[in-house]
């Protein structure tokens, strides 16, 4: 599935954000999602996933601040993250597969990914 991130940009923090993405398919439902981020100088993680039915993930440095969730209809999937830090600042990206993963925050599970859009937390 081709996936289309929107919504980056740059904010204060303390500031909130909301990222999109679009998944080019009929069958959008069927995948289970996930939102990754990338900072300068550090490895890919894994920020919050969500299953098919809804249920969701999130990584401990997001709980409480960042909320997943999905449009089927719209075939939309959406970040809204609130209380941004620093740290936060990095390269977001979407990402789906039809496979249920065994580990959610494993990227290697997810087979298709957008190209990203960038988040920047300033002081």
């Amino acid at each position: 599935v081709q996936l289309v991130e929107s919504g980056g940009g740059s904010v204060q923090a303390g500031g909130s954000l909301t990222l999109s993405c679009v998944g080019r398919t009929y069958t959008f439902s069927t995948y289970y999602m996930a939102w990754f981020r990338r900072a300068p100088g550090k490895e890919r993680e894994g920020v919050a996933t969500i299953n098919r039915d809804g249920s969701t993930t999130y990584a401990d440095s997001v709980k409480g601040r960042f909320t997943i969730s999905k449009d089927n209809a719209k075939n939309t999937l959406y970040l809204q993250m609130n209380n941004l830090k620093l740290e936060d600042t990095a390269m977001y990206y979407c990402a789906a597969t039809f496979r249920r993963p065994t580990f959610w925050f494993g990227a290697n599970a997810y087979s298709s990914w957008g190209l990203g859009t960038q988040v920047t937390v300033s002081s």
